[in-house]
């Protein structure tokens, strides 16, 4: 045998014991370290878990304080708004003449919703609704606020009518 071929086939039996090697011992190894880490990061996620959970039930707590503050329960913001209208109207005079369903706009992947009512009453009262409606309960905001005096010619008596549109996002 000449050196050259001696080399050869050291050289290919030290690839072949590499192999060898690698599927008996280094691959296992590495399976092994990747289950490893595996395992740490899910022991780290069932550690944090009593954290987060406290965290999420602040934050229930939190959001339900929000909806009661706001007066906004399961049901859809028209009717929480009609409902939040109709009762400031029985406390304070007002007549609700109208209640329009709104009026949607889809824009840049963002619903706006534009409901329009009508109610009649004292100038002060119909102005304490919108003030209750923009910034106590976060409906939205008044866009267009218009006053009509009419005149009831049954009974020869004024009143004053206001046609509000509120602009919703959602």
């Amino acid at each position: 045998m000449t050196s050259k071929t001696k080399n050869i086939l050291l050289i290919s039996g030290f690839l072949l014991v590499l192999l060898i090697v690698y599927q008996l011992a280094i691959s296992k190894t590495y399976d092994q370290k990747k289950q490893y880490t595996t395992l740490k990061k899910q022991e780290l996620l069932f550690k944090n878990a009593p954290k987060q959970l406290s965290l999420l039930k602040q934050k229930e707590v939190y959001y339900d304080d929000l909806l009661t503050k706001y007066q906004l329960d399961g049901s859809s913001i028209q009717n929480n708004l009609l409902k939040t209208i109709n009762i400031f109207a029985d406390k304070n005079n007002l007549k609700v003449i109208n209640f329009l369903e709104p009026h949607r706009i889809s824009k840049n992947e963002l619903i706006i919703n534009t409901y329009e009512f009508t109610v009649e009453g004292n100038y002060n009262n119909i102005i304490g609704l919108i003030h209750q409606l923009e910034q106590k309960t976060k409906f939205g905001e008044i866009i267009n606020l218009q006053f009509e005096k009419k005149k009831n010619f049954k009974t020869g008596k004024n009143h004053l009518q206001s046609r509000v549109l509120l602009r919703s996002f959602g």
